[in-house]
């Protein structure tokens, strides 16, 4: 069929074929295709519908249904051929669906339109997308919680930092226990956005309603929503559901990102906290002892594309009026690659983490570098009655000391400890070690070996509710 004939079927009166240069600019084909299952999955709930109404017979209704399933077949099996002249999947699926059938297939179109069409198939793939990110969200963060059991039985000890400067000693699970918990956030915001976009638009037609006597709520629940959007403006107009999707992607891919950064850091030869796999690294084309964490930097590198989904569809949204707009076209792509990157990243870490190896002794030792015991010797003169800001200020002045001198805190000498608060000696100094400072933080959701433990109960207890 030639352009101008498509455009006499889909648009009205046109005189003339559109100009090549429009045709190109227009078209969503190239990626919208994507949608097809969706499409022909809200076509057929459409069609049923029309038939348990009364709109169409039975004898069209199979027709049509038979048809649509056949063009399905056709794009499973890769024989399909996308037109770029037929714009979009909808008009290349229905056009399909006319060569095969004929004319009988233009009833298809009744009492819906492009508008409510696509709106469906959008929500139907974002819904799905965003049920499938909190599921492979889960399956990594069951991945951190296993690894934060492997390594509390050794109780190894890893630096914490602020500022990326040494802190305090935490056990290494309780790293992981925070990523368990940022996570689990992450999941519970893909779930919650599903939950919100759980609406049917299919049947808000252009942005009006339709005066055919259709079952908005039979064609919902044939697609598995819960139930149709309430307002045939917000159906067809709206994309929150896209920028929540996105957002929560966004939230996602910074929590990665900041993991990311981590593990890059600690597999420096300066760090040399862990060993990351051979098979999520690569190697140097020119420097033979290179073995560059690619994995993490391009997990890093990605959430600024992810970012930037978000703040393409928010600036696209925000001055289009009521209901539809060709704008709304550029709501799918930043979808659709968020989605995609975030699967294989989640994917990679799951794989990645249980294969990295941590360096025990390295850790351990570089907790106790830059006096990450201070804040212990300042507690210890507090319990003692000696009001904190002032033990602050006297550890304050032993870590100069000991600074200046090339020493730890364990290492000054009784006389040095007495002179800076009669409180202090080398014994007391002594006894505040790494791993006495970690069993010591026993508040509710610190880094005690125990507290630690009850978290990984909990967050275990988490994994067992939907």
């Amino acid at each position: 069929m030639t352009n101008t004939q498509d455009k006499k079927l889909w648009g009205g009166r046109f005189a003339q074929a559109t100009d090549g240069l429009v045709e190109l600019f227009n078209a969503s084909v190239g990626f919208d295709q994507r949608l097809a299952e969706q499409d022909i999955r809200g076509s057929l709930a459409h069609v049923a519908m029309l038939g348990q109404v009364g709109i169409l017979s039975a004898e069209e209704v199979a027709q049509i249904g038979e048809g649509l399933n056949a063009v399905l077949a056709d794009i499973r099996a890769g024989n399909f051929e996308w037109r770029l002249d037929r714009e979009d999947v909808h008009m290349n699926v229905e056009a399909a669906l006319r060569d095969r059938i004929g004319p009988v297939a233009g009833k298809l179109h009744t009492a819906r339109s492009r508008n409510d069409q696509v709106a469906v198939d959008f929500r139907l793939f974002t819904k799905e997308a965003a049920l499938d990110l909190a599921d492979k969200t889960r399956a990594l963060r069951v991945v951190m919680l296993a690894e934060a059991e492997k390594y509390l039985s050794d109780e190894v000890i890893l630096p914490g930092y602020t500022h990326l400067q040494v802190a305090q000693p935490i056990l290494l699970s309780h790293w992981f226990m925070a990523y368990v918990a940022m996570l689990e956030r992450d999941e519970g915001r893909f779930r919650d956005a599903a939950e919100r976009m759980d609406e049917s638009p299919l049947g808000s037609s252009a942005l009006a309603g339709t005066p055919w006597p259709i079952d908005r709520h039979a064609t919902a629940a044939a697609l598995g929503f819960a139930r149709p959007t309430a307002n045939s403006l917000d159906g067809v107009g709206s994309r929150d559901f896209a920028l929540e999707f996105l957002s929560a992607c966004a939230i996602l891919s910074a929590h990665l990102s900041r993991l990311s950064e981590e593990l890059i850091l600690y597999s420096t030869f300066e760090f040399g906290f862990i060993t990351l796999p051979d098979s999520h690294t690569t190697g140097s084309s020119i420097m033979p002892q290179k073995k560059n964490p690619d994995v993490s930097e391009l997990a890093r590198g990605k959430a600024g594309r992810v970012f930037g989904n978000l703040m393409g569809l928010l600036t696209v949204v925000k001055g289009t009026p009521l209901a539809y707009n060709k704008d709304l076209q550029e709501d799918k792509e930043g979808v659709f690659d968020s989605y995609d990157t975030l699967s294989i990243v989640l994917r990679l870490y799951a794989e990645m983490m249980p294969r990295t190896v941590w360096h025990a002794d390295v850790t351990g030792a570089a907790a106790a570098r830059g006096y990450s015991t201070a804040t212990d010797v300042a507690d210890f003169l507090a319990r003692q009655g000696v009001p904190f800001r002032e033990a602050h200020e006297v550890v304050g002045g032993l870590v100069g000391l000991a600074s200046r001198s090339g020493r730890q805190l364990w290492d000054l000498s009784d006389e040095e400890l007495r002179a800076a608060h009669p409180l202090l000696n080398a014994g007391v100094a002594q006894a505040l070690t790494v791993t006495e400072s970690v069993r010591g933080r026993a508040s509710f959701g610190g880094t005690a070996p125990d507290r630690v433990r009850e978290a990984i109960r909990n967050a275990r207890q988490g994994l067992e509710r939907p």
